[in-house]
């Protein structure tokens, strides 16, 4: 697959992202730090913080529980932040999906694995698990494994193909693998490690009309436009704070077409309406500064990272080698850039960004047995970040080598 080479937005669309930076008030009241650790949590802006104290001083119940004014309409947030979810989505038929609120992607692929996923399988069934991603969509999977191995039901799990070179997912050696009783692929939407776009929609043309997909969508929702539609999956998984609402929120969306329908066991309880409130306001803000617009800034801002770090000699970029030039034809690599110095620590490389007014990542960001054994230093980009940060940060980053 092969993209246009990638260039900055023209002036007026820079003026209009300066113009969103300056919604964001922990941004704003810090203006000697660069925030660059968005696929750990994005900073939120203040019209989700006007929401949140909005529900809170106004509205405030429990929901499906009262008859009385706040709780009928905290129970009306509840159902239209499900349709909202539909909509930011793309859902072509709202009427046969659904959405359940967890407290973000983590809760959210358990919940499949432990209250739907045993219902499918059977003795002898396949699942395909993306042993190179991040732990969360790769544990519920081999916890469901060994649960039903303690039933007597043995499920073979396949080892998701990747290619050697990119880190892309290898979808012809998974048509190859995936055969009549694979069930079930997870699958992630952007890599949390190597930033790659891992090309979802080539996924159903690998595996078949009758497996199930799962995807684990913590690093595109809110990053870039998500269509379930083009994608043909039948579940995408978010957490709630990586798109600008509240920690604790996160949300299911589920085609129900294929397989039992999906809902969380147990008594619900109390949703956490607060946080339900946040997605809702953080998603109508998303869709006003627009995906489409978000992805090609921060692509363009993590090409323009890629392009002269490679001239560093000191550092090791991760990930597909061949879209680190900003004019490379392969550019897939979304707003995050993880590298290594070759004699610096990346946990004391760090602290020293830090010490220059960078926050990034600095551990081994929970990759699969299969991923990146060592630690390394993470770059993610939100709509928020600016080229003038890039550049300060470059600049830090010659000098060490």
């Amino acid at each position: 697959m092969t993209a246009p080479r990638i260039r900055t937005q023209a002036p007026s669309d820079i003026d209009e992202l300066t113009a969103l930076r300056a919604q964001f008030p922990i941004l704003a009241g810090h203006p000697e730090l660069a925030y660059l650790d968005s696929a750990a949590t994005a900073q939120k802006p203040q019209a989700v913080l006007d929401a949140v104290q909005a529900y809170l001083t106004t509205t405030n119940a429990n929901a499906g529980r009262g008859t009385y004014t706040w709780a009928n309409r905290t129970t009306a947030l509840v159902e239209e932040t499900r349709d909202r979810v539909k909509r930011f989505l793309g859902d072509p038929e709202p009427e046969r999906s659904a959405v359940h609120f967890t407290s973000g992607t983590t809760e959210g692929l358990r919940a499949i694995a432990r209250d739907w996923l045993p219902q499918l399988l059977a003795d002898g069934d396949e699942i395909v698990v993306p042993v190179a991603d991040h732990q969360a969509n790769i544990s519920p999977w081999l916890e469901v494994r060994q649960q039903l191995a303690g039933q007597g039901v043995r499920v073979r799990v396949l080892p998701m193909p990747y290619q050697q070179a990119s880190g892309d997912y290898d979808h012809t050696a998974l048509a190859s693998l995936a055969g009549p009783r694979t069930r079930f692929v997870a699958v992630t939407h952007v890599h949390h490690v190597y930033g790659g776009n891992m090309n979802i929609h080539r996924i159903r043309e690998a595996v078949g009309p009758d497996a199930v997909i799962c995807l684990d969508a913590a690093q595109s929702v809110g990053h870039l436009p998500v269509s379930v539609a083009a994608l043909d999956v039948d579940f995408v998984v978010f957490s709630g704070h990586k798109a600008m609402a509240l920690p604790g929120s996160g949300a299911v969306w589920v085609r129900q077409t294929r397989g039992p329908a999906f809902a969380p066991g147990g008594w619900p309880g109390t949703p956490n309406t607060v946080g339900i409130a946040s997605l809702a306001a953080a998603l109508d803000w998303l869709e006003a500064a627009g995906p489409d617009r978000i992805e090609r800034w921060t692509v363009a801002l993590a090409a323009r990272l890629t392009d002269r770090l490679r001239h560093l000699d000191a550092f090791e970029i991760l990930g597909c080698r061949t879209s680190v030039a900003a004019d490379s034809r392969v550019q897939r690599r979304q707003g995050i850039v993880t590298f290594r110095h070759r004699d610096i620590d990346s946990g004391d490389l760090g602290f020293i960004l830090f010490s220059h007014g960078f926050m990034v990542c600095s551990d081994s960001h929970c990759q699969g047995a299969a991923g990146e054994k060592a630690d390394s230093v993470r770059v993610s980009l939100h709509v928020y970040n600016s080229m003038e940060e890039i550049d300060r940060l470059l600049s830090v980053l010659a000098t060490l080598g």
